[in-house]
């Protein structure tokens, strides 16, 4: 995996300038989608390298109904087809979504909680990571039955566990040393 992303955040870094220096973040990162969805697929995975397709042909399979093959997008697909790296279109996918949101300002923050939490809550919350990360935050909440209380929230790379069962584990901790 970690050589995959190696090998795509060259080509996620020129995508996302590309699409940057034309106003186009959005519609890169749609197609990028639409790119990264056909690749995981198994049956268009066992066309890479086929030689009985052409290059131009195989290219044509990742671009979005409408996309033509001689726009920027469509001379993107073409170079990955032609450097053998379309089997890390997700992982550009991936790489590009990040550098998108972090030139959008924008953090994604996913919220674990036992029970849902009412909107004057959530507002509270997502005021003070907005506070804390320094950045426009987008919340998502998701119930899971099987915490007995309390949160989780995972904002990227930090995790701020605040659910009962993390709370127990810190305090048997600190009591068996």
């Amino acid at each position: 995996m970690s050589s995959a992303l190696t090998l795509a955040r060259p080509y996620a870094r020129a995508a996302f300038e590309l699409a940057h220096s034309h106003n186009a973040l959005p519609m890169w990162a749609d197609n990028l989608a639409f790119a990264a969805e056909v690749a995981s697929d198994p049956r268009a995975a066992a066309l890479f390298g086929n030689p009985r397709i052409s290059p131009s042909e195989l290219a044509s399979l990742f671009l979005p109904h409408g996309e033509k093959t001689d726009s920027g997008f469509g001379r993107f697909v073409g170079l990955l087809v032609e450097n053998g790296r379309l089997q890390v279109l997700p992982e550009i996918r991936t790489l590009f979504e990040e550098l998108k949101l972090e030139s959008e300002r924008l953090l994604k923050v996913r919220l674990r909680t036992a029970t849902r939490i009412e909107a004057a809550e959530l507002e509270k919350i997502t005021a003070a990571l907005k506070r804390r990360f320094n950045r426009d935050i987008e919340l998502t909440q998701s119930i899971d039955p099987k915490m007995i209380g309390g949160a989780i929230i995972d904002a990227g790379d930090v995790v701020i566990d605040g659910s009962v069962r993390g709370r127990l584990a810190r305090l048997e901790h600190a009591l068996t040393n």
